[in-house]
């Protein structure tokens, strides 16, 4: 009897669900997902675009670059010569008014930029704001009219096994629509390149030419810009990565405010993630928080109170298990802003308030610059303080000076920009002036001592 009923009760339901299936809109409940995303990808896809970027880089060709022994100990020997670099990714259009976010790696350095519609139009654009360690661009269409966009949702009330979408155009093919689940939050560490921070994991399947697409939620609201994947073949493995919208909404802040370089709030410490062996140490009694290794004097998180050896497990309400984690939570609230940050100490749960602040220009960078007359004209050197570092992308603890820009024969020496020197001759350096005063009283065969990324590197002439 129950059954005869649920049947009658189903078929009675049919007349009224056909008006609803028949209805374009956006869906907005499980049963209407399992029927189709069309109406979701239509009120979507216009708002995601092609962006195809060109470039003149400059890169050496050694006459050994074909052999693979020879290569390694001749990669800075040989002439700089300019090359016509391409790339082709995707963005998303986030105002009427044009502004669109991409990666980094797509239009980061591009002297031209097209951008191309879902509905095939194409416009020039131009770089408002870039930061190759958020891997985060911001464009400006020209003459842009009113624009097809999305809109943002705040990536921290996203949760894990919530259906996505990515839409970009991978391999160069055309518009391409994939889905999935939220797979993981708070990824840091997992991704590829220069980048640091939080990132949104996904199996939606991301492959080349997906980077700087949108990852949208049933409600066709931006979580997310899509930036590389986990693989060992090349291809999607089911394993993406996504900057969270949030981050890009502050972006967006700071290229409407006119910032040409993104800056973001300076913590001024070193820490680590507490695992399991350092929680008991600690004692925890949970893994979990950032505990505090070495401090700036200057860092305001000592100005707030907590000092080396403390916890840091929570920013602004949100936990922190890394490092990075925490320069996120500081970026997405932004200089000038204040945060509330939960801490252990000795076992006692504290909290304080902790202004975020930019990185002090202190000590004064004494930027150097030889003249004419000088061995290595056009060389800009600079003293190494917070400011400093965070401008050049340098290691928390890099000291000393480092190349702003290495000038016309610099660079044919195999200078580059964000080489730390270390010593001329074999007379160490500690300030800008040193450099310029040695090089006046050296003669002979000259060795430049540098740090680049791990490697120490000598790099000889003849004056």
């Amino acid at each position: 009897m129950r059954l005869v009923l649920a049947v009658a009760l189903a078929m009675l339901a049919v007349p009224a669900l056909a008006p609803a299936l028949a209805e374009v809109r956006v869906p907005e409940s499980r049963a209407e997902i399992s029927l189709s995303f069309a109406p979701l990808v239509r009120e979507a896809a216009p708002a995601v675009v092609n962006i195809y970027a060109r470039r003149v880089v400059e890169e050496r060709r050694s006459p050994f670059a074909d052999d693979p022994f020879f290569r390694e100990f001749f990669r800075d020997f040989g002439q700089m010569r300019p090359r016509v670099q391409n790339s082709l990714g995707s963005g998303v259009i986030l105002s009427p008014d044009g502004i669109v976010v991409s990666n980094y790696h797509v239009v980061g350095q591009a002297t031209e930029i097209s951008v191309v519609l879902n509905d095939r139009r194409e416009f020039s654009a131009r770089v408002l704001l870039a930061d190759e360690q958020s891997d985060l661009a911001i464009l400006q269409i020209e003459d842009a009219g009113d624009m097809p966009h999305l809109e943002l949702r705040d990536s921290d009330t996203v949760e894990v096994g919530e259906l996505v979408l990515a839409i970009g155009n991978p391999f160069g093919i055309g518009q391409t629509v994939s889905s999935g689940i939220v797979s993981g939050l708070a990824r840091s560490g997992m991704a590829t390149g220069n980048m640091r921070g939080y990132f949104i994991q996904t199996d939606a399947p991301i492959n080349p030419g997906n980077s700087g697409g949108a990852l949208i939620d049933i409600r066709g609201q931006l979580i997310g810009i899509n930036t590389s994947i986990l693989t060992r073949s090349g291809g999607s493995n089911g394993i993406g990565f996504a900057i969270p919208s949030s981050l890009v909404q502050q972006f967006m802040e700071q290229a409407r405010a006119g910032h040409a370089r993104f800056q973001r709030p300076w913590a001024g410490l070193t820490g680590q993630g507490v695992d399991a062996d350092l929680s008991e140490s600690l004692g925890l009694d949970v893994p979990g928080g950032v505990v505090i290794a070495d401090m700036h004097p200057a860092s305001p998180f000592g100005a707030a109170g907590l000092e080396v050896g403390d916890v840091i497990l929570e920013v602004d309400g949100q936990p922190v298990n890394s490092a990075p984690e925490m320069i996120f939570r500081m970026a997405v609230r932004g200089i000038g802003a204040r945060a509330e940050v939960a801490y252990v100490r000795g076992g006692d749960a504290l909290a304080a308030q902790v202004d975020l602040i930019a990185p002090p220009d202190l000590p004064p960078r004494d930027e150097t610059v030889l003249g004419r007359r000088e061995i290595l004209e056009g060389l800009t050197l600079a003293r190494i303080n917070p400011a400093v570092r965070e401008e050049m992308g340098l290691g928390e603890g890099a000291e000393g000076v480092v190349v702003l820009a290495p000038g016309d024969i610099g660079a044919r020496l195999g200078l580059r920009s964000g080489d730390i020197v270390l010593a001329v001759g074999r007379v160490a350096v500690e300030e800008p002036a040193d450099v310029a005063a040695i090089l006046r009283r050296v003669s002979g065969r000259v060795a430049v001592q540098v740090q680049r990324g791990n490697q120490r590197i000598a790099l000889r002439f003849r004056v």
